[in-house]
């Protein structure tokens, strides 16, 4: 599914889509900004802060959690969350080894990774809801008094 399918499809109402479109907008910024020419490697600003020591890795992990709090926010469940909690903790400590460290943040895609979850979740939520009432749409039950 491409970014411009992924933000039309047909969305839950309950689903904020400007929170779904910011954390695809952020997770992009971080991850896969520029493609690397020659190469089909795509960077983010995650490994360029990394060359900062310290303050740049904190950035970071502030920018990737606020990705894990807008799904928390959404009503991703708890092993989600938990699972999202550890892809930024891998991606924080192997991205503040010095040296190495912006190239593990080239390689390992933690905020992708997160959205990915959340997009799997709001398509699971939408499934389930046209599950439930037959897939055609909102049932009306009309009470009348005689």
């Amino acid at each position: 599914m491409t970014d411009a399918e992924s933000l039309t499809m047909d969305l839950p109402e309950s689903v904020d889509e400007p929170a779904l479109r910011r954390v695809k907008t952020v997770a992009r910024l971080m991850d896969e900004a520029v493609r690397i020419p020659g190469t089909n490697t795509w960077i983010g600003l995650d490994p360029v802060l990394g060359v900062v020591p310290g303050a740049g890795d904190a950035v970071a992990v502030g920018v990737s959690l606020y990705i894990v709090a807008e799904a928390a926010y959404l009503g991703v469940p708890l092993t989600t969350v938990v699972r999202m909690l550890a892809n930024v903790t891998a991606d924080a400590v192997l991205g503040s080894i010095p040296v190495v460290g912006p190239v593990f943040d080239t390689f390992l895609k933690a905020n992708t990774w997160n959205v990915s979850s959340l997009e799997e979740f709001v398509a699971d939520a939408d499934d389930e809801r046209g599950a439930a009432d037959g897939g055609d749409g909102p049932v009306a039950i009309e009470i009348t008094e005689e």
